[in-house]
């Protein structure tokens, strides 16, 4: 379905500031829909013409009440209307005045109530806003009478252009809506009205006196964005927090008339529950990452006394065993040392393979120049593959650097060993490919009987651990030489 900005673009002759005016007022409008009760269209003309020579609408957009059932039950969006079935909204249109009567309404038996408000951008009619008004359950009550009265007022700063706001949204996502409480305010800044949910907020807040005709600062209650807002005109949100057990949300909406700021409404929200379980979300992530922090820690200890103890050896294979096993370790601690950072049951692999390389490249010796390159990338992994699968390319890319370049040619400077490593996802697994340009694998070589305990490792980890697959061969000579290895890994479905 084609957005109000495309649709607009394309069936009228609308400008862009006037299309943006127009989505910040559907942005908003849901507001309007739960306080009148109703069905709400935003309609325009559109730039074909009927047979009549008299020009059609576009209906931009739909809204459908929260608190009442709803009249039009098909989706309008992007249909156009005929002027002679909407009559009530082309003199809305045309005398760019507020248009009341009843109409016939597709799918309904009797005519029903019609609201046509004029939508004015820079003192021009750009739009009609279109109530259609379902029977109200008995006669008004109070409440619904001061929200019909909130509708009136707000349609009045609609059709002077004064709504909606520059400055922001005052519907939507997150924000506070009609059922969750509202209080009027007068321009002086006493309560004219509030309604039991907003009561009941109050009494969240520790104020139990009676509100009405009492500002908020006698009910011991000072609020920033009251004063903004009957002061300056401008909508904003601020909670008030009462201890760590309540929390209320208010969202001021100024109103507006011909001599300035007339009143403010403010919708009220309890979000005590939600800033609760806010709280125990950010101490569980809390409480995780020290956990990951610590586990980091201890084996970047247990890798320095690994370390310690290579250097206080005498026998080489001792100490080769030792800062092996020490490398080995801290491959584990980096896949911790991400997840520190962001903690989770899935880890942007990335990073991992960022640290895994410069690792590389501070410990490993080569007797030549070796450059590692990194094409691609696995997005994220869960946590349960990216640590052996860390600890896997961490043991490949060293054996490559190590041992894939003991031949190159001593004399020839300009000899650079490469070592690739190709990432990408591939139907469900995770792909890792490693090719050198060194010497290759040695005539009898077999990965089901390795020569040196990291392949070993390697198989393992990725056969038992990860369920997956390893390839490894050598390159012929004509393609550049060298080793090639394939790891792949399921990223889901594992046994």
């Amino acid at each position: 379905m084609a957005t109000l900005a495309e649709l607009a673009s394309l069936r009228t002759e609308l400008d862009e500031p006037t299309i943006d005016h127009l989505l910040r007022l559907t942005a908003s409008w849901s507001l309007l829909s739960d306080l009148s009760f109703s069905d709400l269209l935003l309609m325009t003309p559109c730039v074909e013409p009927h047979n009549r020579g008299e020009a059609d609408y576009v209906v931009l957009g739909q809204v459908r009440p929260n608190n009442r059932s709803t009249l039009i039950t098909d989706d309008l969006v992007g249909t156009t209307r005929r002027a002679d079935k909407w009559p009530l909204a082309r003199e809305a249109f045309r005398s760019e005045k507020q248009i009341i009567g009843s109409m016939e309404l597709e799918g309904t038996k009797d005519e029903v109530l019609t609201w046509c408000i004029p939508v004015k951008y820079q003192g021009v009619t750009v739009a009609v806003l279109v109530r259609v008004q379902g029977p109200l359950r008995g006669p008004a009550s109070l409440y619904e009478q001061a929200y019909l009265g909130i509708f009136e007022r707000l349609c009045a700063m609609v059709s002077g252009g004064t709504f909606p706001f520059r400055e922001g949204d005052v519907a939507g996502p997150g924000m506070p809506r009609v059922g969750d409480g509202i209080v009027l305010i007068d321009g002086r800044g006493l309560i004219e009205f509030s309604t039991p949910n907003a009561t009941n907020a109050f009494h969240r807040l520790g104020i139990y006196a009676a509100s009405d005709g009492r500002s908020l600062r006698d009910l011991g209650l000072r609020l920033r964005v009251m004063e903004r807002a009957l002061e300056f005109g401008i909508p904003a949100v601020e909670e008030v927090n009462r201890g760590h057990d309540v929390a209320i949300l208010f969202h001021c909406v100024p109103l507006f008339d011909e001599s300035g700021v007339s009143g403010v409404v403010a919708l009220l929200r309890d979000v005590s529950d939600l800033r609760q379980l806010n709280r125990l979300v950010l101490n569980r992530e809390a409480a995780i990452r020290e956990v990951h922090h610590r586990v980091k820690n201890n084996l970047q200890t247990i890798s320095s006394l690994l370390r310690l103890q290579a250097r206080r050896s005498d026998q080489i294979e001792t100490k080769t065993a030792l800062m092996e096993a020490e490398r080995r370790v801290r491959s584990i601690a980096v896949v911790h040392e991400v997840l520190s950072r962001e903690p989770g049951e899935e880890v942007v692999f990335d990073e991992i393979v960022s640290s895994l390389i410069l690792m590389v490249q501070d410990t490993v010796l080569a007797l030549h120049p070796v450059e590692i390159v990194v094409n691609g990338n696995l997005g994220t992994l869960p946590t349960d593959i990216a640590t052996p699968l860390a600890v896997a390319l961490a043991e490949l890319l060293t054996n490559a650097v190590e041992h894939g370049f003991v031949d190159f040619p001593e004399d020839d400077e300009t000899a650079v060993g490469v070592v690739s490593l190709n990432l990408h996802l591939e139907e469900g697994y995770a792909v890792a490919e490693v090719r050198d340009n060194g010497r290759g694998l040695g005539p009898n070589f077999s990965l089901e009987v390795p020569t040196s305990l990291g392949l070993s490792i390697v198989r393992d980890l990725v056969r038992a651990q990860l369920h997956g697959t390893i390839e490894m061969e050598s390159v012929a000579r004509k393609d550049g030489g060298g080793t090639y290895v394939k790891v792949r890994v399921p990223t889901s479905e594992r046994p």
